[in-house]
């Protein structure tokens, strides 16, 4: 149930976007301490966007599970913005991350609800 959305002004060739979801994906199970089985990711790159008025490289991205705290928002704000900067070479100060914790029946899967 763990959902990863990223948009970024930044292009990206089919094997950057394979790995990004990869990692990511990874990484959200960990931190979240959820099966990946039920982890999605997207990633949307190559869109124009601005951030404090220019479209230097930036990252906006939405990260929503059922169960999320403060401190694993916290750790996947470092996780993620250190995933980004190493493989996207983005600065930290350009991403900007929405995290929204979901109760479980309002989170749809397999013909019910987690709840």
């Amino acid at each position: 149930m763990p959902y990863l959305k990223l948009n970024t002004n930044i292009v990206t060739n089919t094997e950057q976007s394979t790995q990004l979801l990869t990692e990511l994906s990874q990484l959200l199970a960990k931190e979240t301490g959820k099966p990946e089985r039920y982890v999605m990711v997207d990633v949307n790159a190559g869109k124009t966007m601005l951030f404090g008025g220019n479209a230097d490289p930036l990252a906006y991205l939405e990260c929503k599970s059922i169960g999320l705290t403060t401190s694993q928002a916290k750790a996947l704000s470092a996780s993620i913005c250190q995933v980004l900067t190493e493989k996207l070479k983005l600065s930290s100060d350009r991403i900007y991350i929405e995290f929204s914790n979901c109760p479980a029946e309002w989170w749809g899967w397999n013909g019910s609800t987690f709840g």
